[in-house]
């Protein structure tokens, strides 16, 4: 099967590097960007990608080309996703899909009609700790499921022009962590209570975003889960899942730079997490792209498919409102706004 990458920034290559070590009847046919540097022409050229272009369209009138991954800005998420639908392309999006409901709801109507796979990039479902972890709750290793807490938090808050098309914090950072809570519980939603503030950088603030948060989430069966976000974690990548459950708990903690300890009479002291997501993660976005791509390969459903891609945004703008109102929202309210 042949590929194409549409969007070749840091993510691009990322997913373009995870392709090449599954390499099992997969070639990368093409990548287009518009703003592609010579860096990265020459790294294509390099690992044997020949066509290289500036406009998507190039990639999706290709005949040769089966697949299509896309890894342009979120904005550009959406008509990319539906112009390689109708050209019979599988599709892999990075997350979002978008953050207009109604977009989200068009692709996954144009999705059954069309006789192709879909996948959305929520990437830390596929990591081994986290997959694990969801494993052993499914399994019933702690009883039943009482409470799910998730902390995320970044090292350094992203440029402040970043921060101005990001969609907010609940629809750029906090959007994985509601996909976290529902693949570990394998259950969804019902309310969601949010408070958040400006801690970080009040550039933040002024952009009309906050930079911290904890979420409140009450699923359909009762089990309650809390997120805690923020832009700056001085010590690394702090990315932490706990499952508390009616026989015990599950833990599934950071990953060091290293797993040396120092013990002296001053104390003990152990490594920092890893720094960068790419580190911390790259492991699952190998493991995504193989995946996706057996799910092609066998005929079967993705694992995080259109509905996986459209549930987050849906809490997220109930978190998002639960922030403006101070109050709690159902999820049925936000769908209740879109006829859904």
């Amino acid at each position: 099967m042949k590929v194409g990458i549409i969007g070749f920034g840091r993510i691009g290559k990322v997913h373009a590097e995870s392709l090449i070590r599954y390499g099992k009847d997969i070639e990368i046919k093409a990548i287009s960007d518009p703003f592609i540097s010579e860096e990265s022409k020459n790294w294509a050229k390099a690992n044997g990608i020949k066509d290289i272009y500036t406009d998507y369209d190039k990639i999706l009138t290709d005949k040769k080309i089966d697949i299509v991954l896309i890894c342009a800005p979120t904005d550009k998420h959406f008509i990319i996703s539906k112009e390689a639908i109708l050209k019979g392309k599988h599709v892999f999006c990075e997350k979002p899909v978008s953050h207009n409901v109604k977009e989200i709801l068009e692709i996954k109507k144009l999705l059954e009609k069309h006789d192709v796979l879909y996948q959305v990039g929520f990437n830390r479902r596929f990591d081994k700790n986290f997959a694990a972890l969801k494993e052993k709750v499914q399994s019933g290793v702690i009883g039943d499921l009482n409470i799910l807490k998730i902390t995320s938090r970044d090292p350094a808050p992203p440029p402040i022009s970043y921060v101005k098309v990001s969609g907010g914090i609940f629809l750029d950072m906090t959007i994985h962590d509601f996909d976290m809570a529902r693949y570990v519980s394998g259950e969804e939603v019902e309310e969601v209570f949010a408070f958040g503030g400006v801690m970080v950088d009040e550039e933040i603030g002024k952009a009309g975003d906050i930079d911290t948060a904890i979420i409140s989430l009450k699923f359909k069966s009762g089990v309650l889960a809390v997120i805690d976000n923020s832009r700056k974690a001085v010590y690394g990548y702090d990315q932490r899942v706990e499952a508390f459950g009616s026989k015990g708990q599950i833990l599934a903690r950071n990953e060091l730079e290293d797993t040396t300890v120092i013990a002296t009479e001053d104390g003990i002291l152990s490594r920092n997490p890893k720094y960068f997501f790419l580190e911390r993660y790259m492991q699952a976005y190998t493991e995504e792209i193989k995946q996706f791509v057996e799910a092609i390969k066998t005929k079967s459903k993705t694992v995080c498919g259109i509905d996986d891609g459209l549930k987050p945004v849906l809490i997220g703008l109930a978190a998002k409102k639960s922030i403006e109102e101070n109050r709690p929202v159902k999820i049925s309210e936000i769908e209740k706004e879109y006829g859904i």
